[in-house]
């Protein structure tokens, strides 16, 4: 299969058929086009999947529109790049294009993966015939389901995915798209019960978007990649190895970060941290990262955020003496940014100058104000307090945090919805530069926990704050989720803990890291001797299992409850790689022993030996995880 692709030019006619306000695809705007007579698929080709194919239209004036599907140099999954060109001698301007048209699609459900705060990573499944999307008995009026995001956040409500299921055949088509800023994908019947993907930049109906192109000059829409597969795992496998991350040289080896934050709750000092360093010296953790809280004249860490001078009260010394501490002890230090946003006690959130307006004003949400990272002073400013802040004093590791979203748009050149994009892209350019100036800085990509976790994103970082969801009970729910959309390799599991907690509860949260990178905070020092005997038991089994995370193929996300704040049951999660499994077993409320859940889910695992295992899900809210080998 090829993707296809359609535009929609300011000034056409729309489809009719009831759909205006729904779709904007099927205007007149396509009439203006024929296809490229060298791109045409012969009749026996039509569902084949070459190694590259090319789908050209082109208007008599000069119009050109191109959608390339090209094989995956990293999975069995296939790219769609999109391009229009303006070869007229009149600008036009765009109000909605694809990224990614796929028409034809037999199926019967749809399946999408949801997202809020804390709560990432859930899958939705909806049948088609339920949501009344057969066609109409004259296959003329569009039957439409559109979704995606809009705003800053690319990942919230829902993730830029969707897959497909024909339950008759058993196979299973899916789709993600690379777009950092609003989105969306559109799941259309109309002339038959077979369903047309189509998906993009949100368009001027959905996100306020629209781009003018001046004669010469052509757009390209954010990159797709879809797959096909015999089961909704194998699909995302398919559609997650396809991501290409940027890894840090230094972080290519699953190292264990410990980050502060759940230790000092935004206070740290050069004692705590210091005390920390000391702790944790040769326990095997790779980076120790100072979180939100040492700069500028921080009370409460929010408020200040914005103004990078160093708060000399917590760090008298400064930062490199910090930083040179924990090297001292092994580890490389990390420190925490919240570089595109002001707290309202920064001197910048008064001066507009350089900030994101919207009519006119500066543009202000929960107390927080923007930087305009379009700016060449704001360039400047983040290079100096940013980049040279990481140089001069040691870091070698960066948390990027984001706590609020733009919203539908701001004030620039273009439509709301372009210039918001173009800012977003501009923080991605800051992403690349900070690595172009200190090439082996591991960038980690946090947005409130999950709201960045989206391919562009992720394939600019080194790891990624799975979720804010540190110490409650839906926390291995979501670190299994979470499988189906980014690489367990970059997903930072949090595990908090605490000297109070029981040997099930520090061993429930240490087997949720095990379905991602190892990531620690809370009370290490104060934990007693048992304690710390299974933390450096889970370290050595990580270890061990490490291998598995980052180069398996998860192939059972098995979880049998509907909440998350008061599961029940219990969740499976396999991921294999040779002849060697790692299974990870979380128990809920109301919960049974391994072997019966397993039978219960169709899962045999009676055909492995067991080589390696951490904690003992012998009870409710208690977890194991086992490196098995077939035999």
């Amino acid at each position: 299969m090829k993707s296809k692709a359609e535009i929609k030019i300011i000034g056409d006619e729309y489809a009719g058929f009831y759909s205006c306000g729904l779709t904007m695809l099927g205007s007149t705007t396509m009439r203006r086009f024929a296809e490229d007579e060298s791109t045409k698929d012969e009749p026996e080709n039509v569902n084949a999947e070459p190694e590259r194919a090319i789908y050209t239209l082109r208007s008599e004036d000069g119009l050109v529109l191109t959608s390339t599907t090209k094989k995956s140099p990293y999975s069995d999954a296939y790219e769609v790049q999109t391009v229009f060109e303006n070869g007229s001698g009149e600008s036009v301007t765009l109000e909605m294009m694809t990224s990614f048209l796929l028409p034809g699609i037999k199926a019967r459900r749809i399946h999408r993966i949801l997202s809020f705060w804390s709560a990432e990573g859930r899958v939705k499944t909806d049948d088609l015939m339920e949501m009344n999307m057969e066609h109409s008995w004259n296959h003329m009026a569009y039957r439409v389901e559109k979704f995606g995001n809009v705003g800053s956040m690319p990942v919230r409500k829902y993730f830029p995915f969707v897959a497909v299921e024909d339950s008759e055949s058993g196979e299973f088509f899916g789709v993600q798209l690379y777009s950092p800023a609003s989105w969306q994908i559109e799941v259309l019947v109309r002339h038959d019960d077979t369903v047309t993907l189509a998906g993009g930049i949100a368009d001027r109906d959905f996100g306020q978007w629209s781009k003018t192109i001046s004669p010469g000059e052509s757009f390209e829409a954010p990159k797709a990649v879809f797959a096909r597969g015999r089961s909704l795992e194998e699909v995302c496998d398919k559609l997650v190895k396809a991501q290409h991350p940027d890894i840090s040289p230094v972080d290519d080896h699953m190292g264990i970060t410990f980050n502060e934050y759940c230790a000092t709750w935004g206070n740290p000092t050069i004692d705590n941290l210091k005390k920390l360093a000391d702790r944790l010296e040769g326990r095997g953790i790779q980076f120790l990262v100072m979180d939100s809280g040492w700069y500028s004249h921080c009370g409460y860490w929010w408020e200040y955020r914005g103004d990078w001078s160093i708060n000399r009260e917590r760090f008298p010394g400064g930062l490199k003496e910090l930083a040179d501490h924990v090297r001292s002890k092994g580890m490389i230090p990390g420190i925490w940014f919240e570089f595109e946003t002001i707290g309202y006690k920064a001197e910048a959130f008064q001066d507009p100058t350089h900030l994101v307006k919207k009519d006119g004003v500066p543009l202000t949400i929960g107390g927080a104000r923007f930087w305009d990272m379009e700016d060449p002073f704001v360039e400047d400013y983040l290079k100096e307090n940013v980049i040279d802040r990481l140089k001069n004093d040691g870091f070698g590791y960066i948390k990027v945090d984001y706590n609020d979203t733009l919203g539908m748009g701001c004030d620039g050149p273009e439509s709301p919805g372009e210039n918001l994009r173009r800012k977003v892209l501009a923080t991605q350019k800051f992403y690349k530069r900070m690595r172009e100036e200190i090439p082996d800085l591991v960038i980690e990509n946090c947005s409130s926990g999950g709201h960045r976790l989206e391919p562009s994103f992720m394939e600019l970082s080194s790891q990624a704050s799975f979720s804010d969801a540190h110490e409650i009970v839906s926390l291995p729910l979501i670190a299994g989720n979470l499988h189906r959309v980014i690489r367990p390799e970059q997903s930072q599991i949090w595990a908090v803990l605490r000297a109070a907690d029981t040997e099930e509860r520090i061993c429930y949260s240490l087997c949720a890291t095990m379905l991602g990178r190892m990531g620690l905070s809370g009370d290490i020092y104060d934990l007693n001797d048992r304690q710390n005997e299974l933390l450096d038991q889970s370290i050595a089994f990580y270890r061990e299992a490490a291998p598995i995370i980052k180069d398996g193929t998860t192939t059972a996300i098995i979880a049998d409850t509907v909440s998350y704040n008061a599961p029940t049951g219990g969740q499976l999660v396999l991921r294999t790689l040779g002849n060697l499994t790692l299974c990870v077993y979380h128990r809920f409320a109301d919960s049974k022993r391994l072997a019966d859940f397993a039978e219960d889910n169709g899962i045999d695992l009676s055909g492995y030996r067991e080589l390696k295992s951490f904690g003992d899900a012998i009870c409710d809210f208690s977890a194991e995880a086992f490196i098995l080998e077939k035999v």
